[in-house]
């Protein structure tokens, strides 16, 4: 990447997973338990039984129906391949065990600095937050400098320290788009950090909204106007979405859409896409 960051397409794919490029971590590295979300326990750094020796998901295509929910709404935001190829220059856990505990270390690591670039990402691209461009193209160029470090210098980084700094110039580029919504109507129920699970919210104008980190498991969201709204950390895990409007709406990713419900006429931001569970 040049010093200056240029918003094309080449980033806006890197930010994205290759599970093609990758040696399977997500499906290694990560724990989980037998749940709504998934079929069978799995402690961190044994392979998923899915996971074939070309590193690719035999389930891949039916996940949802074979009961894992969680893999198919999982987003690495392009950590996996970075990890893969640039950090272990291609050589992978199974052929080189030494570093295969290492390799599982570092993953989550990567994914939580890629995470903050596709934020970073996202707010460079917003207009309304050109004032404030050149901190966030500072602060962009910082985070991917981060993650070129050494795997030994990676895993003595303090994340919380930069996603700290990271979080200041979200909370910015929020409130610059936020304002401009002028939503007289949103109840005050409607804040950061909400607790609105199951809650009925359909058709409500919440143009505006904070939704950071609220919790909207099984909300009835349909119809709802969700413009100019700020999803980030927002847990919509099967809240309705079908007939809502999510044009403009920020730091939603395509992890939080996959993992909701919708339909053919929920309007999404251009960089996602529509899940194929919706109907």
């Amino acid at each position: 990447m040049s010093a200056e960051v240029t918003l094309h397409d080449n980033i806006h794919h890197d930010l994205r997973a290759d599970c093609q490029h990758c040696f399977g971590l997500c499906c290694v590295a990560l724990p989980y338990a037998k749940s709504a979300d998934f079929a069978f326990d799995k402690d961190g750094g044994t392979p998923c039984r899915n996971l074939q020796s070309n590193y690719q998901c035999s389930i891949h295509k039916d996940l949802r129906e074979k009961g894992f929910r969680g893999c198919s709404a999982y987003e690495c935001f392009g950590a996996g391949q970075k990890v893969s190829q640039i950090t272990y220059e291609g050589k992978d856990w199974r052929n080189n065990p030494e570093t295969a505990n290492e390799m599982f270390d570092v993953f989550p690591i990567m994914q939580q600095l890629h995470e903050m670039l596709w934020y970073l990402y996202e707010a460079l691209s917003i207009d309304i937050a050109k004032p404030i461009h050149p901190e966030l193209r500072t602060s962009f160029e910082k985070i991917e400098r981060l993650t070129r470090l050494s795997k030994e210098r990676l895993l003595t980084l303090q994340v919380d320290e930069h996603r700290a700094e990271v979080n200041e110039w979200l909370l910015k580029t929020s409130e610059l788009v936020r304002a401009q919504a002028r939503n007289p109507k949103l109840p005050k129920k409607i804040s950061r950090g909400s607790v609105l699970i199951g809650a009925k919210l359909k058709g409500l104008d919440l143009r505006g909204a904070n939704l950071r980190g609220a919790l909207l498991i099984a909300a009835d969201l349909r119809n709802a106007d969700l413009r100019m709204t700020d999803f980030i950390g927002a847990d919509v895990r099967d809240a309705g979405l079908s007939g809502a409007d999510l044009t403009g709406s920020i730091f939603l990713t395509q992890a939080q859409v996959n993992a909701a419900n919708g339909d053919s006429n929920t309007k999404l931001p251009p960089s996602l896409q529509t899940p194929a569970h919706w109907k």
